[in-house]
């Protein structure tokens, strides 16, 4: 794994030099099974195993990757008056989306947004029927929680679920791995999710991920997380993931990163995640606004941003990375944008990467230039995903 890939894996850590990095439920079991620990949001995390991130990254995309997620912040929202709309009506004083339009049994994508329209996380809520499920970024974890007793503790009860290990079971072969042990896990669509039993073990199964791939994410009581994950590797066409092919498959996927592809300056316009926005939250809807830089946000609905994430192809085969300069051709001494996350994608079969542009640059096939090493690439805007995903809706 190249030194530049192992740095593209890893968030800027959450934590001082001078603070122990926290271990997740599953740590010795990444050990064991020879996972390279590195430092990731202030957890010891495995970052590749044995049979590195390449063939971690193809093995996901064509049979069944297990992921360890578990210093992503899990967080129950209670409404004190025991009506899960409560919580739902509530919740959307902080972020733009559609919370009460959540049925019971299915979650959605959200973001908590700033008074100038900025992100402050991106997160996903799911109705369970008589509360609010909440999984939030790891570096973001405690700011959310945070946030959330300030906001809403008028309201609701807010429970942080440390005693929890995630895990995310990714690839075409994961319906048939998971059935194994819970028939109906195949009746589940997109987005579903809800309580399932899983060798006895009472969890939290969403069919959803980050790689683009159909595949679940399911939260265990950390007792028995060893014990369920350790089944799942039993299976021939199960593979151990760590955080490099994470990363290479969410790039492919077209899907952002916080703190990298979004972050507090970044609003859901310009990081072309305006679809996140449903027609209730909009100007006209049911429930217009109410959440922090609303009136910036639908300013760009309207109007357009100044620059907009798009997806980048490079001409060559020289990789582009995070933090490149991006210039509308190769002398300009103007710098238009920057890359905000770029690396080799396996599936592609070349680099790809994603970063901000001016507005009337981002259209598919437009030519900019990245700065790598005092010398101007060509890139090509792309559509996102570079990778189709086969999500089951």
């Amino acid at each position: 794994m190249s030194a530049s890939l192992a740095s593209a894996a890893v968030q800027k850590p959450d934590h001082s030099a001078s603070e122990p990095l926290k271990r997740v439920p599953l740590h010795e079991l990444h050990v064991a099974r020879g996972g390279r620990m590195v430092p990731f949001a202030g957890y010891d995390m495995p970052v590749q195993y044995a049979a590195g991130v390449l063939k971690e990254h193809l093995h996901t995309r064509a049979a069944a990757g297990l992921f360890d997620v578990s210093h992503m912040g899990q967080i129950v929202l209670r409404a004190k008056s025991g009506r899960c709309e409560d919580a739902a009506r509530a919740l959307e004083r902080l972020v733009p989306q559609d919370i009460l339009g959540i049925a019971p049994g299915r979650q959605r994508y959200a973001l908590f947004t700033n008074e100038r329209g900025g992100i402050l996380d991106d997160l996903m809520v799911a109705n369970f029927g008589d509360h609010l499920f909440v999984v939030v970024n790891a570096a973001c974890r405690n700011a959310d929680e945070a946030h959330l007793r300030k906001h809403l503790s008028d309201v609701c009860e807010i429970e942080a679920l440390p005693d929890r290990a995630l895990i995310a079971l990714q690839g075409p072969k994961a319906v048939t791995v998971l059935s194994e042990f819970a028939p109906d896990i195949t009746a589940m669509k997109f987005m579903d999710a809800g309580p399932r039993a899983l060798l006895d073990i009472d969890c939290f199964v969403s069919r959803s991920g980050y790689t683009g791939e159909d595949g679940f994410e399911i939260s265990v009581p950390a007792p028995s997380a060893e014990r369920l994950v350790t089944t799942l590797l039993a299976d021939p066409d199960v593979l151990p993931i760590g955080l490099g092919a994470r990363d290479s498959l969410r790039l492919e996927a077209g899907l952002c990163l916080y703190g990298h592809d979004i972050d507090t300056g970044t609003t859901p316009v310009e990081a072309a995640l305006e679809w996140s926005i449903q027609k209730a939250r909009r100007k006209g809807g049911a429930r217009e606004g109410g959440f922090p830089g609303a009136d910036i946000i639908f300013t760009q609905l309207e109007s357009g941003a100044t620059r907009r994430r798009v997806g980048l192809k490079a001409e060559g085969r020289a990789p582009v990375r995070e933090g490149a300069s991006l210039f509308a051709d190769e002398t300009s001494p103007e710098r238009i944008g920057t890359v905000t996350s770029g690396g080799f994608g396996p599936s592609v079969g070349g680099p790809v990467a994603m970063g901000y542009v001016p507005t009337p640059l981002s259209a598919v096939d437009t030519l900019v230039f990245a700065e790598v090493r005092g010398q101007r690439l060509p890139l090509r805007v792309a559509r996102l995903p570079f990778v189709a995903p086969t999500y089951q809706r």
